[in-house]
């Protein structure tokens, strides 16, 4: 019962989990149950036998059945040998089935040759077959006789001992008369026996390790079955067994371990097992003393022999041959043996120095430093690849301290990480890896990486110079958060820094603040200069902007993109907030000051910028998002209240452009809405006041009932900064709006009997960028029935850099439809002089900044007599723009302008209230009854009658004449307020 206990209360309670103990225990209860009824009889003989020779039976056949479905129902290596096992108990167990046969049932002796012997000669056989499959098969020939001599040997020795203690007695019964069949079976069952023991241990230690707890539980089973066995063949127990005595309860065991072996597989659950390290088993430990045994296994099997020799020396008999034959073959076979592990060892030997050879040449020619430490630190080993490296010879660092060859800043990193990776388990953790500086031999530190591995106590490095991708890596960093051109930092590093100092200041550190700079008039300098030129600009700036800053004081300078600019200042902690003010403002104004002096580019060429620049302070909780934000908005405000200034960030700031934000939104719907409306304003003559043409301003009615003028609420969208892709896809979808409104309502107006033309003012730009295609505008008349002459484009465009050359031929193709073109604020500049010179233009719109101080200004009455001049000498129609006085009205028809629109006639009309103008035909015209003076006010005079008064010049002073024709005041109602933005 040892054996067996030894089994069940080894592997199955550390792997088994709940349900592999509790089977544990119940096969611990039964065989104890077992081997306490047989040490005390089973209350009588008849029990004795019954429980003694069917019980047996019993446990034999339940092992058969077990391993024979365990063998069925699983697929592997080793299905063969559980059906083979259970080949071995059927036989055990109709072997005893048979011994009780006689005993029980017929109450007879059992004969000395039966069926019984015969099924416990079986027994041997598919067990040791089985055993071969189990084992873990040699990979050669001199493996499989190494098994071969290790069996013998062990069968050898056993086949000795045996022989003088017992096997001789039943070899000379044979002799002396006994049967020849039984004396061979008495033999022949001890020695299978022999045999399989011999099988036992000599593939013990080279059982595979596939379900190591099953084979464990199977041979332990085997084991004690052949022991009692081997019990049973000595003459003195022999002579005295009975059925259902103790040795019974091997037997009994040996059964039951075998059944339960190939169920004693683990269940592998993480929450009942330790983890194992990657790469070890459980077994790791055992691994010594197996191969010790392995080693001694054929000198054990010698001393085993040479006790059988001394023990027939010492009780004087005389030399059996049977023993001198077995164990000369054992000595032979142990002389191969030797013969075979000692070439063994050699080959061993000579693959062992080749193998070192090779790793010595890795070693000696790899580019990577090798090195040993001890566990003191002091290097034990240096690879030669030092010198390549580290510019040291590997002589000069053997011996010295490695804590003296790392960086001081690295030092305290690099131990904590080594004491680390010792204190970690070695299967956990095998490896590790390290980056330090490393000092070479001319001084320098070099970027070093290493990886570490334990070496019998101390630990290995295996470096290698990472210096240049270290600094590769610097500079990818770098060239990530910088400018590529000023090499200032970019808005993600700029944003760092601004995050830092929010996260860094204390209480006493305030005024810390930001300055958002744009360069005004860069876009100028890009596109008369060139871009080159405009580079070296930005880099001056830049340059300038840097040393305008404070070194060494944590402030920061940055490009954000285009021309846009900005620095951070760090705060001092004993300012107010007047003095904190006051001292950002100088250093913003200082910037402004640098940044506005002339700049010197490609070519020797000087250039001058201005500089927008807005502050915002840094306020308690406030983040790095917002703080660049306010100042943005502070720029922005700068920049709208006429540039190269300075502007403290305020509150109302942010107001306005959620209102902006706010208007833009509802903007992006208007259209679709039908919040636009379309408004009409007359365009009389001056010579008899008659109504010739109307021009259609389009208007926005917001949610609060506010008409927003077109600038006005391009401006709105747009942020009030400037003009982008979005604001153009607008403006080009209200000029599409425009234009197709002012049509269909003209034509209905036609209709209605007032056929008169109408002008809508279009951007040159959008003929140049085809918004507008030929065709569209002979489709859009065709579909309303409007003719080609009753329409009127006015270009408002005065840019440079619109080409004429094409502006002139789309202006062409239109003319040829019908359509007249009038050019827009003439006199306001070159580019309305140059346009006339070039393009096909039918009517002159004087600017109304040329009206507003045409009475006052001797200068600019004859400005503007010399521009109406030009266009009557053209023989073009001219229309003054913004005539809201009398007075202009007279001094502009004395000049030769022919038509005028403003409020002097009339404000811009819905349709009702245009029908109703229509309806009466014109507007009066003021007459001459004093001389127009020039470079004075005049006296202005009205007349009253009907729905008001009209002015008139010349009248005395509180007259009143009636008037033929009713008239809208100067300022009538149907004029409609536009309030600023």
């Amino acid at each position: 019962m040892s054996a067996g206990g030894a089994v069940l209360s080894g592997p199955p309670v550390t792997s088994g989990g709940t349900a592999g103990l509790l089977r544990q225990l119940a096969i611990a209860l039964v065989c104890s149950g077992y081997a306490i009824g047989a040490a005390l009889g089973w209350g009588s003989g008849r029990t004795a036998a019954v429980i003694g020779d069917f019980g047996l039976s019993v446990a034999a056949l339940a092992a058969a059945v077990s391993c024979l479905w365990y063998g069925l129902t699983r697929a592997g290596r080793t299905r063969p040998a559980w059906i083979l096992f259970a080949a071995s108990s059927a036989m055990a167990g109709l072997g005893n089935g048979v011994w009780g046969w006689y005993e029980v049932v017929l109450g007879a002796a059992v004969p000395r040759v039966s069926l019984a012997d015969f099924c416990f000669l079986l027994f041997a056989p598919p067990a040791i077959v089985g055993l071969l499959v189990l084992a873990k098969r040699p990979v050669n020939r001199a493996g499989w006789l190494c098994l071969t001599l290790d069996a013998w040997l062990i069968a050898g020795s056993l086949l000795t001992l045996s022989w003088s203690l017992a096997l001789a007695h039943s070899a000379q019964l044979g002799r002396d008369g006994e049967s020849v069949a039984r004396a061979a079976l008495s033999l022949a069952y001890p020695l299978l026996d022999i045999v399989l023991v011999s099988m036992v241990l000599a593939l013990h230690l080279r059982r595979s390790s596939a379900n190591r707890l099953a084979i464990n539980t199977a041979i332990g089973g085997l084991a004690l079955t052949v022991l009692c066995d081997a019990l049973f063949t000595l003459p003195v127990l022999r002579e005295h067994y009975r059925s259902g005595q103790l040795l019974d309860a091997g037997w009994f065991a040996g059964s039951v371990l075998l059944g339960y072996a190939p169920w004693a597989v683990p269940t592998p659950r993480t929450a009942d097992r330790p983890p194992q390290p990657p790469g070890r088993s459980a077994a790791t430990p055992q691994r010594p003393i197996a191969s010790s045994l392995a080693a001694l296994a054929p000198y054990l099997a010698a001393a085993v022999c040479t006790l059988g020799v001394l023990y027939n020396v010492l009780h004087g008999r005389p030399a059996d041959g049977m023993v001198i034959f077995t164990a000369c073959a054992v000595v032979l076979a142990l002389v191969v043996r030797q013969a075979i592990m000692l070439l063994d060892n050699i080959t061993l030997t000579q693959e062992l120095a080749q193998k070192e050879n090779y790793f010595r040449s890795l070693v000696q020619s790899s580019s990577d430093v090798i090195m040993i430490a001890a566990p003191s630190g002091v290097l034990r080993y240096v690879s030669p690849a030092a010198s390549g490296v580290y510019g040291r010879e590997a002589e000069e660092l053997v011996g010295s301290e490695l804590s003296s060859l790392i960086h001081p800043e690295d030092l305290g990193a690099v131990v904590h990480e080594v004491r680390r990776f010792l204190a970690a388990p070695p299967g956990a953790e095998p490896t590790t890896r390290i980056e330090c500086r490393f000092r070479s031999g001319s001084g320098d530190w070099l970027n070093v990486e290493s990886t570490v591995n334990r070496h019998h106590g101390g630990l290995i490095f295996n470096s290698r110079d990472v210096t240049e991708r270290v600094r590769l890596q610097a500079q990818l960093q770098h060239n990530a958060e910088h400018d590529p051109l000023t090499d200032l930092p970019n808005r993600a590093l700029f944003t760092k820094r601004v995050r830092q100092a929010l996260a860094g200041r204390r209480r006493t550190d305030v005024g810390t603040a930001v300055l958002y700079i744009d360069l005004d008039g860069f876009k100028a300098v890009n596109d008369t200069v060139g871009h080159q030129a405009g580079d070296e600009l930005l880099v001056q700036a830049a340059r300038r902007l840097q040393e305008s800053v404070r070194s060494g004081s944590g402030d920061c300078a940055a490009r954000l993109g285009g021309d846009e600019f900005a620095a951070l200042i760090i705060g001092g902690g004993d300012e107010d907030q007047a003095g904190r003010e006051c001292r950002i403002l100088e250093i913003a104004d200082r910037l402004r000051v640098a940044l506005s002096q002339p700049y010197r580019v490609e070519g020797g060429t000087e250039v001058r910028v201005a500089a927008s620049i807005g502050v915002a302070f840094a306020e308690p909780g406030i983040g790095p998002g917002a703080l660049m934000r306010n100042a943005d908005l502070a720029m922005y405000r700068a920049k709208a209240g006429g540039k190269n200034r300075v502007e403290l960030y305020a509150p109302q700031m942010q107001a306005e452009v959620a209102r902006r934000a706010e208007l833009a939104t509802r903007l992006r719907t208007a259209l679709h809405d039908g919040e636009f409306v379309l408004l009409h304003q007359p365009v009389a003559e001056l010579s008899g006041g008659r109504i010739t043409h109307v021009a259609a301003q389009a208007r926005w009615r917001s949610a609060q009932g506010i008409l927003f003028t077109p600038a006005e609420f391009l401006r709105v969208a747009s942020g009030g900064r400037g003009t982008g892709a979005e604001e153009a896809a607008r403006a080009a979808e209200l000029t599409r709006w425009m234009l197709q409104e002012a049509v269909e309502q003209a034509a209905r107006r036609r209709q209605a009997g007032h056929p008169l033309p109408v002008s809508v003012r279009l951007p040159a730009g959008r003929l140049v960028d085809r918004t507008l295609p030929p065709r569209g505008v002979e489709t859009l008349l065709a579909r309303y029935g409007l003719p080609s002459g009753a329409l009127i484009l006015e270009l408002t465009d005065s840019d440079p850099r619109i080409p004429l050359d094409e502006l002139e031929h789309r202006l062409g193709a239109l003319r040829r439809l019908g359509v007249r073109i009038a050019l827009d604020g003439f006199g306001s500049g070159y580019a309305a002089l140059r346009a006339l010179r070039r393009l096909p233009v039918d009517i002159l719109k004087l600017d109304s900044g040329l009206v507003d101080g045409v009475v006052e200004s001797s200068r600019l009455h004859k400005i503007t007599s010399g521009l109406l001049r030009i266009a009557g000498d053209l023989g073009m129609q001219s229309v003054a723009e913004g005539v809201d006085l009398p007075e202009q009205a007279l001094a502009l028809r004395a000049m030769g302008c022919t038509h005028a629109q403003g409020a002097a006639f009339s404000g811009p009309l819905d349709e009702h209230r245009l029908r109703r103008a229509l309806v009466r035909g014109g507007y009066p015209v003021p007459r001459v009854e004093e001389p127009v003076l020039v470079g004075g006010a005049l006296p202005v005079r009205y007349a009253g009658g009907g729905h008001g008064g009209v002015p008139h010049l010349g009248t005395p002073h509180g007259s009143r004449r009636p008037e033929a024709h009713p008239h809208p005041p100067l300022r009538s109602n149907n004029e409609t307020s536009v309030p600023p933005t």
